[in-house]
């Protein structure tokens, strides 16, 4: 899928005009890069984690020559799926998501 996709989806479902659907989009997706660049966890209910993690340098070796390197440390984004998001995708009974009101 696509953010083009998204964007019909969000037309379609929502009723917005594809520029305010595409406008939102965007505006989520800048809300969401800001808040893991800043390496703060982002959460969804219902849906799953973006958490960035710190690596530290290591010790490798490169495959072609054998030869010892230091790998660099860096930050890397994982994604931890809820468990109804889980269960959704085995085609489990999932229970339905409790609406924040």
């Amino acid at each position: 899928m696509t953010k083009a996709d998204l964007v019909d989806k969000i037309h379609d479902n929502c009723g917005l005009t594809k520029d305010e659907a595409f406008a939102s989009l965007e505006t989520v997706l800048e809300i969401i890069k800001g808040s893991l660049e800043a390496v703060e966890t982002v959460k969804i209910s219902c849906f799953g984690s973006f958490v960035v993690k710190e690596k530290k340098s290591r010790k490798g070796r490169n495959p072609q020559t054998g030869e010892a390197i230091t790998i660099t440390a860096r930050k890397v984004l994982t994604f931890k799926p809820s468990i109804l998001l889980k269960e959704t995708i085995n085609q489990a009974a999932a229970p339905s998501c409790p609406s924040s009101s």
